[in-house]
């Protein structure tokens, strides 16, 4: 084995001098591959000289005397100690530099309030920005964003997404069902797992973890809407709606609820400016509608026919409101649209809880009686509640046809709910043997 630890300080500084004398470079070497390129200013280079694969390299330590000979000897031995494991002593130095460097750029990203970049949460505000918020609407993006950063980003976040497996994803969520959320435990696996997706197509992760979870979380326990659909009940129900004694504005909202077939949403911010009374025909704009951003943008309006008795209460109100914007304003403000609560607040005022009756009740009520009691079609009613049809051309043939069976069926139905109300024989279900 050659000999090692051959230089001094002294002769290190000797031959600086010489090298200064002459105005040339030269070698010196300190044994086991360490050399010093001595130079005429002064100052000299450490190099290592060693071989992997058969191949002659050349590793830089330091330049003397901001390196000590004892500092230049100390890497060396790590070096050796590298080439003994098998590794490439360049080849460590550069990962160094490259781990230095993000952890660098992960603490100025933490002092910005910024996730480290390759982060579960990294990339899922790239999704959210990139591909989230440009499919669906502003009100489902923003849900999407406030339940990753309340219940996701504390735990994962900073988490490299590429090194999140199934348990740990799962004891995220289950944090989410002990509580006793077990639909937003859901919803947020279904967003993590459209993260991960992202992620494995820009190259941050392998491959999706949340698709190990499918049977892992607590079934959702659908709970429809209350609705009331027994023609003595819902008689009852539009008595007590007539004899409302609240505000007039609210008395006729709840006349259009059972009318209109509208959701709660689209019939609150009902504007004059949809409604042509003499044709008996209300217009609501695409935007409106509970659709994907893409109909939203670009598909037709929805229609909803005015039965001669939806046009009478309208007509009613037209003085109170029709000088503004909506037909149904706030309380408060003429400048904004009647507030989610008005139409539940009322229907408790009357008697009905959350678990007898509710706004959106409304839909069900006439969606089940419609069919049962008066033998409509159910893609015409279908088609009325603007209920989401799997493919294009099925969402266009419902929103173009049955015209004139939805306007004869919304009369038929403003004729029903007349003679429930005045306690007239009610219509007997259609036997199923006809």
């Amino acid at each position: 084995m050659a000999a090692s630890d051959l230089l001094s300080d002294k002769t290190i500084r000797a031959a600086l001098k010489v090298a200064g004398q002459a105005d040339k470079a030269r070698k010196i070497s300190d044994g086991g591959g360490l050399v010093l390129d001595v130079r005429p200013t002064g100052a000299g280079w450490w190099r290592l000289r060693y071989w992997l694969d058969g191949k002659e390299r050349m590793l830089s330590l330091g330049t003397y005397p901001d390196t000590s000979l004892a500092q230049a000897r100390a890497k060396r031995d790590e070096a050796r100690r590298l080439l003994a494991d098998g590794q490439d002593p360049s080849a460590a130095r550069q990962e160094a530099k490259a781990a230095m460097q993000r952890k660098r750029q992960a603490e100025q990203l933490a002092d910005a309030g910024l996730p480290p970049e390759g982060s579960f949460e990294a990339v899922a505000r790239e999704w959210l920005t990139r591909v989230h918020q440009v499919k669906v609407s502003a009100g489902h993006a923003e849900r999407t964003r406030i339940r990753l950063e309340q219940d996701a980003f504390p735990w994962l976040g900073r988490r490299p997404i590429g090194e999140i497996e199934a348990p740990e994803l799962l004891q995220m969520l289950r944090r989410v069902e002990g509580r006793g959320a077990i639909e937003t435990a859901h919803r947020i696996k279904d967003a993590c797992g459209q993260v991960f997706r992202y992620g494995i197509a820009i190259g941050a992760c392998a491959r999706n973890p949340a698709a190990d979870l499918r049977d892992a979380l607590q079934p959702v326990q659908t709970k429809h809407h209350a609705a009331i659909v027994d023609p003595v009940q819902v008689g009852k129900l539009l008595r007590d709606m007539h004899d409302y004694q609240g505000n007039a504005i609210t008395r006729a909202a709840l006349a259009l609820s059972a009318l209109l077939l509208l959701r709660p949403g689209e019939l609150r911010h009902m504007e004059w400016a949809w409604l042509d009374l003499d044709a008996g025909l209300l217009t609501v704009p695409a935007e409106v509608m509970k659709r994907k951003k893409a109909d939203k943008a670009d598909g037709p309006p929805h229609l909803v026919p005015l039965a001669a008795q939806a046009v009478a209460v309208l007509r009613d109100l037209e003085p109170l409101t029709g000088s503004g914007r909506f037909v149904f304003p706030a309380l408060t403000s003429k400048q904004r649209c009647m507030s989610e609560n008005t139409v539940r607040s009322a229907l408790r005022r009357l008697g009905y809880g959350n678990d007898d009756m509710t706004a959106h009740g409304f839909r069900a009520t006439a969606r089940t009686m419609i069919a049962e009691r008066l033998g409509v079609p159910a893609e015409v009613i279908e088609a009325q509640l603007a209920h989401a049809v799997g493919d294009a051309l099925g969402r266009a043939y419902n929103r173009t046809q049955f015209a004139d069976q939805r306007r004869a069926m919304m009369q038929s139905w403003a004729d029903y709910l007349d003679k429930l109300r005045k306690g007239a024989d009610v219509l007997p279900m259609p036997s199923k043997a006809a």
